[in-house]
């Protein structure tokens, strides 16, 4: 298994990339839809939010906790953010 990005076959950080953004533009329409900012998401789901503006843009995965604590903060099940 390779552990440097260079390694990687480059279609599947292409497909990671995708799953990126997908779940950020997820987690944004969400945001949005129930009238939080992002330093309100942030604060609640202990993320910074630096971190959650570069998830937001799908520069920048999640870890597997993290990703519940937003969808906790956003009162949807995690796997709402995986399913766009």
């Amino acid at each position: 298994m390779p552990t440097r990005p260079s390694q990687n076959d480059p279609q599947r950080v292409t497909a990671w990339a995708a799953h990126r953004r997908a779940v950020g533009e997820t987690i944004r329409s969400l945001r949005v839809a129930r009238g939080m900012t992002q330093e309100a998401l942030a604060l609640q789901s202990g993320v910074t939010r630096n971190v959650l503006i570069d998830v937001e843009h799908g520069r920048r995965g999640l870890l597997y906790e993290r990703l519940f604590d937003i969808a906790e903060a956003l009162s949807v099940p995690a796997s709402r953010l995986l399913d766009p």
